[in-house]
């Protein structure tokens, strides 16, 4: 198709023959220009357009990202070493940083795909201390062993559309994949909630690995929901796998990647499909030469031949696989495809969309070019690998619900050449040719896993019940659900060596962008989404659109309470934006991607050495040893946590009680639940050995809106009686509690400022002193928003004080530190944004404007 080419030909994906390096996206342009009615919601759209895209990670793609949680994050992880989360060291000792892999200039994209099994996944979190990355992903090629690839990263300068897409629309920036795996089990989260066989029974079949053949699972999907419903639905790709058919580059270009899970479940029937008979003809006729063969060579033979036996194993194989394809042949026809039932027929039909009706779907041409002085040519497909999508779209035909389906080779996936860009910015542009569709339309673009790319944020996990004291949920949240012990691994057949007992997920962090007129202005949204979050936003979308309660009932009641439903992207639109409407700047669109297969690998990596570690420990958000992210805000989704964790001692003095809440006092119904992950930052009594201390400890907390959870930790179960417990939520909330066994008498309590119903946008801290005798004097000090700021405060015996600290010129962000004055082991640190229910703006620290 011309328009096609002549994209590919404009943004030099395939070919640096075009010569266009300044061109603004045409696709962003139209998108931004297009206004829908005054006052309109994201209730108006009509369609749900999705795309999930291949195996990367959010740092690897938007680390340096403006406004994001990225590489200037000022209060990342900590590892147990003391390092900050950056600095990963391998198998030899040495250390590393996150390094610029260099789409243009490099050969990166073409150094293929990082190990991302379950077991790589697991092995690089290692029971939350997440410092394994370095020895559990690496290029399989030995000459690229050495290289810390996980640790590499894409800049504006690299993937200049992506960054425009988060420019203009809004990029979530605590967007997990489900599940701490590969692509098949991430895909099926997005499509049906679960990957359980039974997904409420947690001794039901978890299928956490791309272990399935085709029509084997069955248990329920969305899409079958919908068609029950009478909500128009569709997949669309440009031909399936099952059947094969493809030979050579033709599959990486042609298929659909094996990415469509619904071929694996036997309500969709795949195997009706006209490839599939065709398939199994050839395999009926190959097979049966080869019997014919190895009979004949049977004959020759006699018993006591060594090869004998060899040969007659496996005539019997051939002969079952013969046997079983025969059958098939005879039952996958048109006549049995005729007695399906309508809602088998409409899942096939729309499952399996296909561009059958464009005459080249099926055929590549060459695209010859210069590069320099040297000619170079490159095949690419001769049909539109969008054909039957862009038809629906110009004929008014699209779907209520549509996810789109990419060949390998658009698909971003690492085991190929970064071409997606040129399938996004082609779906936009179908989307806004007409400006009467894309009034109405929310286009969800997202990546079903990370590959083996690393991410600075530990993945949020429900409790581990196998273990003792691994922290708690809410009443009614079933975290057993959310594990798979390794006795059931090796039940099912899974290599002992590859065998993992732990939590399903959440996976890591990986990217998302919500593009559609309720959603531009470059945002940033900062709930905690995983992909059952697409899946909750289209239950409340067609609740109250439609009237329709179509309800994904797979997932479990631990993502319902910490993953959000997608609908605090979106604004109301309002005429006034016009004035303030996002404008692009004229950033580069080349990236010669093909060209950079000839040239030299990544080199911006170095070993540190023991100093310059030291040196970023002492100064990370401007260390010259680590990447920076672009300076300044972004615009940010107001958010509905009102989130609370305080940490004091017990009334009797032995232990640090941690409360945990997620208030639904100012949000009502549309307040959030909230994870949260606690460290031991000090050596912590052993669960497994007595007068033994783990170097590093972590506890999963997942608490329902509205509700308070409560634990304690024995002060005497810390070495020297001295403790040290951080805590992580979303959006950089972030808790501290130091002390020992002689802590002051007093209780601190982190509050927000209200007034009546709202929020004001401050903070509030509670002190109370519970010594009827003893009189301290405390330091509230800003650690990071105000320099040099602390103020001093005397609290008599039996007495209370309460201040409000303003937070107007930090747009509502905060870090400050109770200290008390000859207790030099205690603080208390509080740190994170208040929400009021309105939009605000990014970290400003991060965005080094302070």
């Amino acid at each position: 198709m011309t328009s096609r080419r002549e994209f590919i030909k404009k943004s030099v994906l395939l070919s640096s023959a075009a010569g266009l390096s300044t061109v603004l996206p045409s696709s962003i342009q139209r998108a931004l220009a297009i206004n829908p009615d005054t006052h309109s919601t994201y209730l108006d759209a009509e369609h749900i357009v999705i795309l999930m895209q291949e195996n990367r990670s959010f740092d690897h793609c938007f680390g340096t990202l403006k406004g994001v949680r990225g590489f200037n994050d000022p209060r990342a992880f900590r590892l147990a070493n003391g390092n900050p989360v950056w600095l990963q060291t391998d198998k030899r000792g040495k250390t590393y940083a996150p390094f610029r892999l260099n789409i243009q200039d490099t050969k990166s994209t073409w150094m293929g795909d990082l190990p991302h099994s379950r077991s790589s996944q697991v092995d690089a979190h290692n029971y939350g201390q997440h410092d394994k990355w370095l020895i559990a992903s690496h290029l399989s090629d030995k000459r690229y062993s050495e290289i810390p690839f996980t640790l590499g990263y894409y800049n504006r300068e690299d993937i200049p559309f992506n960054y425009a897409m988060a420019d203009a629309f809004t990029v979530c920036d605590q967007n997990f994949s489900s599940a701490m795996t590969s692509t098949w089990p991430n895909r099926h989260y997005m499509w049906t909630g679960t990957i359980r066989e039974k997904p409420h029974d947690a001794t039901s079949r978890a299928h956490i690995r791309n272990d399935l053949d085709f029509g084997e699972a069955n248990w329920p999907t969305y899409p079958e929901r919908l068609e029950k419903n009478g909500i128009s639905w569709r997949i669309y790709q440009n031909d399936l796998t099952c059947g094969g058919g493809f030979t050579g580059e033709e599959r990486s270009w042609l298929s659909n990647f094996i990415c469509n899970t619904f071929e694996y479940f036997s309500q969709y029937n795949v195997k009706f499909s006209a490839r599939y008979a065709t398939s199994l003809r050839e395999q009926i006729s190959k097979i049966t030469n080869e019997i014919k063969s190895l009979k004949e060579r049977l004959k020759s033979m006699s018993n006591a031949d060594q090869e004998f036996q060899k040969s007659q194993n496996a005539l019997t194989k051939k002969e079952e696989v013969l046997t079983k394809a025969q059958a098939e042949f005879k039952y996958y026809t048109k006549e049995k495809f005729s007695q399906l039932s309508p809602l088998e027929k409409n899942l096939y039909q729309k499952a399996f969309t296909t561009n059958k009706n464009d005459p080249d779907y099926h055929t590549l041409t060459p695209l010859t070019y210069t590069d320099g002085d040297t000619e170079r040519t490159v095949n690419i497909p001769k049909g539109d690998v969008l054909y039957q999508f862009r038809h629906d779209v110009d004929h008014g035909t699209l779907p209520t619900v549509s996810w789109l389906v990419s060949p390998q080779k658009f698909s971003d996936h690492p085991s190929a050449p970064w071409y997606g860009t040129w399938m996004v910015s082609e779906i936009l542009d179908i989307l806004t040719k007409n400006p009467d569709v894309w009034k109405k339309t929310i286009f969800i673009l997202t990546y079903d896993e990370n590959d083996g790319y690393y991410d600075h944020i530990p993945s949020f996990m429900p409790p581990n019940t196998r273990q003792a004291n691994p922290g708690k949920c809410s009443d009614g949240i079933d975290a057993k659900v959310e594990y798979i012990p390794l006795e059931q691994e090796l039940q099912y057949g899974v290599n002992k060596n590859a065998a993992r007992g732990s939590q399903i997920g959440l996976g890591y962090r990986v990217p998302m962008i919500v593009a559609s007129p309720w959603s531009r202005g470059g945002r940033v949204n900062s709930q905690v989404f995983d992909h059952t979050s697409i899946l909750q936003f289209l239950e409340v979308f067609l609740s109250q659109k439609y009237n329709k309660e179509v309800r994904e009932d797979n997932i479990s009641t631990w993502r319902r309470t910490i993953c959000g439903d997608l609908t605090s992207v979106f604004t109301k639109y309002q005429e006034e934006q016009k004035k303030k409407e996002y404008i692009l700047k004229r950033d580069p669109v080349v990236e010669k991607i093909y060209n950079a297969q000839f040239k030299q690998e990544p080199a911006g990596y170095k070993a540190l050495t023991f100093q310059e570690v030291e040196q970023i420990k002492a100064d990370t958000l401007s260390s010259e040893y680590l990447p920076q992210q672009e300076k300044g805000v972004k615009p940010a989704c107001a958010l509905p946590y009102q989130l609370y964790v305080d940490g004091n001692r017990s009334r009797d003095g032995k232990n640090i009680e941690l409360q945990f809440q997620a208030s639904n006092e100012i949000f009502g119904n549309h307040s959030a639940g909230s994870p949260f992950n606690v460290y031991s930052i000090l050596p912590y009594q052993s669960e497994q050995q007595a007068n033994t201390y783990e170097p590093f400890r972590v506890w999963h907390y997942a608490v329902s809106a509205g509700d308070t959870l409560k634990d304690q930790w024995p002060i005497n179960a810390f070495k020297d009686n001295a403790y040290h417990l951080r805590v992580n939520g979303p959006n950089g909330f972030f808790r501290e509690f130091k002390g020992d066994d002689t802590d002051p008498n007093i209780i601190v309590h982190c509050d927000y400022e209200r007034s009546k119903d709202t929020l004001t946008g401050h903070l509030l801290i509670h002190l109370q002193n519970l010594d009827a005798k003893q009189e301290y004097n405390l330091e509230i000090i800003d650690n990071a928003y105000r320099k040099n700021w602390s103020q001093s405060v005397v609290l008599k015996p039996d007495a209370s004080e309460s201040m409000v600290i303003k937070l107007d010129k930090s747009f509502g962000w905060y870090d400050i530190s109770v200290q008390v004055r000859n207790f030099q082991k205690f603080e208390k640190q509080y740190a994170g944004r208040v929400e009021t229910g309105k939009e605000g703006f990014s970290d400003p620290l991060m965005g080094r404007i302070i």
